[in-house]
């Protein structure tokens, strides 16, 4: 069969467009089977309560069940590279966390490269961290911890969940731009880590203020700042560290990515979802409550998000030799 030059374009010019229509059609009847989101993270810890209550509001509002699976281990890259693995159709996410920005350059030979093979689809929050110190530390302020911690060089120990945790780079980048000589102790976990606080094993530590919250209204700690760039509702009267030391912000990030390729219109309809969320009054106040402010924004909000997180980190963890454990 001839076909003339009219019909020959118009046959092209389908071929090129069936690519564009397959994917449209596959984000319109996206997600028709459960969708799973990889967390990196054990059970009933922050990470994992702030993916259940996103994967609730998407199962609801998607139609299909939006399942968790917890994979921790090396530092959260058991699970990230599970995901870069993963077919890159929606079906497959990934939470994102501070652990992402800082293994980049916390790891020498990782399997993959973060910013290149996870696609941003949506930040969701800023979960706030409270520096608190002992009652025997005589600081009533950041100013005055800074005084005390330079008068009493090497003699301060400060606690973290473990080496190369986003509490011990916290404390890494508050050593660098105060100034201060402190002897980091690193702990397997938040929980033990904040009994040796309570112990007065330790002097001080950044934590996640719900853990924190009773010990410090009970008066067995004493919080002297949060650590994000502005003071928080529910804290209103608790000053940032950046007053003391401006330009200093050590908050956690979380939101989700996909694998590298995943469909922009996939993307997008995950995004619209879950910023609709992060606008429900009472979705809103979950998380500020569990984590803290929410972060809606585009992919390429979140994108920057991590860019410059990762920036960030990579400065601490070279300054402060984290090698990691």
């Amino acid at each position: 069969m001839k076909l003339n030059r009219r019909q020959f374009m118009h046959l092209a010019a389908g071929a090129v467009a069936l690519p564009a229509v397959s994917r449209m059609a596959s984000a319109q009847t996206y997600p028709s089977r459960p969708v799973r989101i990889i967390v990196g993270a054990p059970a009933g810890g922050t990470a994992d309560i702030l993916t259940r209550l996103m994967g609730q509001w998407l199962s609801e509002r998607l139609g299909q069940p939006f399942v968790i699976e917890n994979r921790p281990g090396a530092g959260t890259n058991i699970a990230t590279e599970s995901v870069v693995k993963a077919t890159p159709d929606g079906y497959t996410l990934l939470l994102v966390a501070p652990a992402n920005a800082i293994n980049a350059t916390l790891y020498e030979n990782l399997n993959f490269n973060f910013i290149r093979d996870i696609a941003p689809v949506a930040g969701i929050t800023r979960a706030a961290n409270v520096m608190e110190v002992h009652p025997s530390v005589p600081a009533k302020t950041v100013a005055e911890f800074i005084a005390y911690a330079k008068a009493n060089p090497g003699k301060i120990n400060y606690a973290s969940a473990g080496i190369g945790t986003s509490l011990h780079v916290a404390g890494e980048l508050f050593k660098m731009m105060a100034g201060v000589d402190m002897v980091h102790v690193p702990y397997r976990g938040t929980a033990p880590a904040l009994t040796g606080l309570l112990g007065g094993q330790v002097q001080m530590m950044f934590d996640n203020i719900p853990t924190s919250i009773e010990y410090i209204r009970a008066g067995n700690l004493r919080a002297l700042a949060v650590n994000t760039a502005t003071r928080l509702e529910m804290l209103p009267d608790l000053p940032t560290v950046g007053e003391f030391l401006p330009g200093f912000e050590a908050s956690a990030f979380f939101g989700f990515g996909a694998p590298r390729n995943t469909p922009v219109e996939i993307l997008d309809k995950l995004n619209q979802q879950i910023n609709a969320s992060l606008t429900d009054p009472k979705m809103k106040a979950q998380i500020a409550e569990l984590a803290g402010p929410v972060i809606p924004g585009s992919p390429s909000d979140f994108g920057k998000l991590i860019a410059t997180e990762t920036e960030k980190w990579a400065k601490v963890v070279k300054f402060a030799g984290i090698k990691p454990d």
